[in-house]
Parts: structure tokens; C-alpha cells; sequence
């Protein structure tokens, strides 16, 4: 099933000005993982049981801020529980507005950096070992479940991983889908620097005849019970008989409806992973593109980027809101979620 989300009628979402106040909080720790040779920097936020001061979580030259009640108390009863995956070069800033957002909807979101794979510390190399990156979500989850503060206000029937790019690549293995190194291959020998996916990885002189055992091993975690992959990569390279076998629901979010990017087209036309799942729900965000799900831009971020030699991460198309973009996804996953 395809959900095609209205902007306009989403618009009453928008209407007014923004709360002088949060309405979550936010808390840091750190978590320990075997795979990783240190502790892996975390955080989780969720709706406030009782208030204590505010702070700007997220602060930057280029996003706007996010500001959280730090260290709150958390409110009675259970909650479900989103554990998120950041796309390339992202980082726990890089998903704060996405998981305020579904904390304000009434979840617990634990977001964390992967290393190898984040902001200041992206590798083509690392890119490809996907299977540490669904270890570090894992590592997470047992970290929250045996937090007594945390475990007890978690519904653990209703605990889903939710990835963006990079990140709906690692949630899918989450959910039991297998990669074929040898199709992945293939692919980049089709599409070539065109991919944006295949160029990244050239440029970091990776080896597609030779890709690490990282990238096609079982991932699988049976502790999730629903995935949310938005724009999620390295579908080419999926295999139908795993994909055939997810007995989770599954939501693909698809940000615009053009599918400009080799990468990210799940369609038939493109990779064909919405036509091998049985159970998905495929949302389609109008007026977004792959950089929509990134944080909102501040006034100048656009030339302080050109100026910097970076990729134009804040050129949204004229006319397109990533406010707007960004309340539209959160609506479809809340709605495919039961917030």
C-alpha cells in the first residue's frame, strides 16, 4: 500500500508560531559494545514526566537547534521504543528533530553515533560493514533493557528500528534482509559514478569484487517487531528470498515522488524491494528529496557550504519547506507506528 501525504493537509501542523517551550526531554550515556573498540556515544528522548530546565540539545553553524528538557523525569506507564539508525555521515544531531518529533507523539527514542560512519568519521571502507553498524542497535537495546530507569517504561511488543539511508540499509538486515555482494557489483558496474552510493565508495577505493564479509552477513534481530526504512540504500544488492521471509511489518518511506537517485528507488523500476516484501507500507513524501530528512538549515548555512567546498546539503528546490517535509514524515511513520 502506497500512502501519497498531502503537504496541504498537513499544513494545520504548522499553523501558528512554535512553543516558547519543549515538550521532551532528552538524556545522554553511553553504551558498550563488544564489537567496538570503545564506548559508543548515545542519547534518548521521550515525553516529559516532569520538567526540569531547558537546553539546546542540537546547536550548529549550519542547523537550527533543538532544544530538550535535559535529563527529565520520565512520565508513568510504557511507551514503545524507537531505536535510530543515522544515515552516512550523520550523527545524533542529525536525527534530533526526527526523534523530538516522535517523542512528542508519545515514544521513547534512543538515537546513537556509529562510528566509522559519522560526522567527522565517515569512511567508504567502514560504509560497507554493515553488520557492525545493526550490532551497534543491538548493543543499545540491551543497554536500555537492562537500564532499570529506562526498562521499566518500555513496551517491549512494540519496539521498532528506524532507519534514514545509510541507516534504513542497517534496519532492514535488522529485519532479516540479506545482501548479495555480487549484485551490489553489478549494480555499481551499471550505474557507475551516476550512483551516489557507488561514487562514495570509488572515492574511498572500495573494492566491489571484494567486499567485506561485514557487508552480506546475517543481521537479523528478532527483538524488533516493525522496521521503518526511509530512502534506504544498498537495495540493489537485496536478496528476494531473504526479503520474502521478514515476518515483521515493514515502512518504507520514499522522500519525493520523482525518485531522482538510482539509489534510493525502491519501485519496480528501481531496486523492486517494495514489490519482494510481504508485509510493507510504502509512504511517498511529496515536495522532498534525500537531503529533506536532514535538519532544518539556518539563513546563510547554503553559502557557508558553498564557501566551505561541501555538498549542498540546505539547496532544497524553490518553493519546497523541509519543515513541512519533515512534519509530513513524521505524521506517516506515527501513523504506521500507532503513535
Amino acid at each position: 500500500m502506497t500512502r501519497l501525504l498531502s503537504i496541504a493537509a498537513l499544513a494545520c501542523l504548522l499553523a501558528g508560531p512554535a512553543p516558547a517551550q519543549p515538550s521532551v526531554g532528552f538524556d545522554r550515556f553511553d553504551v558498550r559494545a563488544d564489537h567496538r573498540s570503545g564506548p559508543i556515544a548515545a542519547g534518548i528522548w521521550y515525553p516529559v514526566g516532569r520538567e526540569t530546565y531547558v537546553v539546546p540539545v542540537v546547536d550548529s553553524l549550519i542547523f537550527e537547534p533543538v532544544a530538550a528538557y535535559v535529563g527529565a523525569a520520565f512520565p508513568d506507564g510504557k511507551l514503545p521504543l524507537i531505536i535510530v539508525s543515522h544515515g552516512s555521515g550523520s550523527s545524533i544531531d542529525g536525527t534530533a528533530w526526527l526523534a523530538a518529533g516522535l517523542a512528542e507523539r508519545g515514544a521513547m527514542v534512543v538515537v546513537m553515533n556509529h562510528p566509522g560512519t559519522t560526522t567527522g568519521d565517515s569512511s567508504p571502507r567502514r560504509t560497507v560493514r554493515l553488520s557492525e553498524r545493526a550490532a551497534d542497535l543491538g548493543a543499545a537495546l540491551d543497554h536500555v533493557l537492562s537500564d532499570p530507569e529506562i526498562a521499566q517504561h518500555i513496551d517491549r511488543s512494540r519496539i521498532t528500528a528506524l532507519g534514514f539511508s545509510l541507516g534504513g540499509s542497517t534496519v532492514m538486515g535488522l529485519a532479516g534482509l540479506r545482501l548479495d555482494p555480487d549484485a551490489y557489483r553489478d549494480y555499481c558496474d551499471r550505474f557507475g559514478e551516476a550512483a551516489q552510493d557507488c561514487l562514495f565508495l570509488m572515492r574511498g577505493g572500495v573494492d566491489f569484487n571484494n567486499l567485506p564479509p561485514e557487508f552480506s552477513a546475517d543481521m537479523s534481530d528478532p527483538r524488533f517487531t516493525s522496521i521503518v526504512a526511509v530512502d534506504p540504500g544498498f537495495t540493489y544488492a537485496a536478496t528476494p528470498e531473504s526479503a520474502l521471509e521478514i515476518d515483521v511489518p515493514v515502512q518504507v518511506v520514499s522522500l519525493g515522488d520523482d525518485f531522482p537517485w538510482f539509489a534510493t528507488d525502491v519501485r519496480t523500476e528501481g531496486s523492486g524491494l517494495i514489490d519482494m516484501l510481504p508485509n510493507v507500507e510504502h509512504s511517498v513524501i511529496p515536495n522532498a528529496w534525500h537531503y529533506s530528512f536532514l535538519p532544518v538549515c539556518k539563513a546563510n548555512a547554503a553559502q557557508l557550504l558553498i564557501e566551505e567546498g561541501e555538498d549542498p546539503i540546505c539547496d532544497d528546490p524553490e518553493d519546497w519547506d523541509r519543515g513541512r517535509a519533515h512534519a509530513a514524515s513524521v505524521e506517516a511513520i506515527a501513523q504506521f507506528l500507532n503513535l
